[in-house]
């Protein structure tokens, strides 16, 4: 449980330093890439044995490595394209209600060592329910249909990296390790290059010096919160750990808003943060 508490710990800070983004007018997708660049050169400094590429192309989760940091900076990019055309409320909805996709891919695969109970059940439904009233303005959603192709991209997206990120903490426990979170991290950063490049064809951007300071700043706790979060799902069933983390994030997030940045919670808010309380009290039975 520890290790979900530091994850959710993390993930915040990672919000945190998003906030600064709107702030100071950083790029994100140069940002982002530096991010990334920066995760996988923690991961080489913490490597505890030296490698060589040969390993690398011969390892058995280079496949789950590839396509996980590839979904890593798509997804961002169609979550921040989201916020963009259809709100934050909506592309957040989308974002966290994805759990539903890894936690039932967990159930199905791994029913040797995940469980459904009823009383998992309700805690999910409950989970579900807060999430959707904590990330709403008075849980309603109205946006424009013909975005509805950005909203189902980033919710399966999303879905799929969790599973694939689950199927590897389930497939190959005792192996990969930092030298995996090398491989990962890096490969996003390539596909970032990659849609930057893009992107510079139709409008040029100057790199700034400031996507890259925050890019470092954000890279550490991003890295860290990923080593902890595969912590997590080694130890526990990651039918109990995926909702746990979507909630507590929710939760923590809407708190945060509304000490540090002034936010304001209407009524379905508080309500969907009592019932993923609620849930998170019968999942840590």
């Amino acid at each position: 449980m520890i290790n979900i508490l530091y994850t959710i710990l993390l993930f915040n800070i990672l919000i945190i330093v998003f906030k600064m983004f709107e702030k100071y007018n950083v790029d994100n997708l140069q940002a982002l890439i530096v991010n990334y660049i920066t995760a996988g050169i923690c991961s080489y400094f913490l490597l505890e044995s030296s490698f060589s590429v040969v390993e690398i192309l011969n390892s058995d989760w280079l496949y789950h490595a590839i396509l996980i940091g590839a979904l890593f900076i798509i997804v961002f990019n169609f979550y921040a394209y989201g916020i963009q055309k259809v709100g934050i409320s909506i592309s957040t909805v989308a974002n966290k209600m994805s759990l539903i996709i890894p936690v039932c891919a967990a159930l199905l695969l791994y029913s040797e060592t995940e469980t459904f109970t009823y009383l998992k059940g309700i805690a999910f439904f409950l989970a579900l329910s807060g999430i959707y009233l904590s990330s709403t303005n008075g849980g309603k959603l109205s946006f424009d249909k013909k975005y509805i192709w950005l909203i189902i991209l980033v919710f399966v997206g999303q879905g799929l990296s969790d599973s694939l990120f689950n199927d590897f903490a389930q497939k190959f426990p005792n192996e990969g390790g930092y030298l995996f979170f090398m491989v990962l991290f890096f490969m996003a950063s390539f596909s970032g290059i990659l849609i930057l490049t893009g992107k510079s064809f139709k409008k040029k951007k100057p790199l700034q010096l400031k996507s890259l300071i925050w890019g470092i700043i954000f890279g550490v706790p991003n890295f860290f919160s990923l080593v902890f979060f595969l912590k997590a799902l080694g130890n526990l069933e990651s039918s109990i750990v995926f909702p746990l983390v979507s909630m507590g994030v929710v939760v923590s997030s809407s708190l945060i808003g509304m000490f540090l940045f002034k936010e304001k919670l209407s009524k379905s808010n508080w309500i969907g943060i009592l019932l993923s309380l609620c849930a998170i009290y019968i999942f840590s039975f």
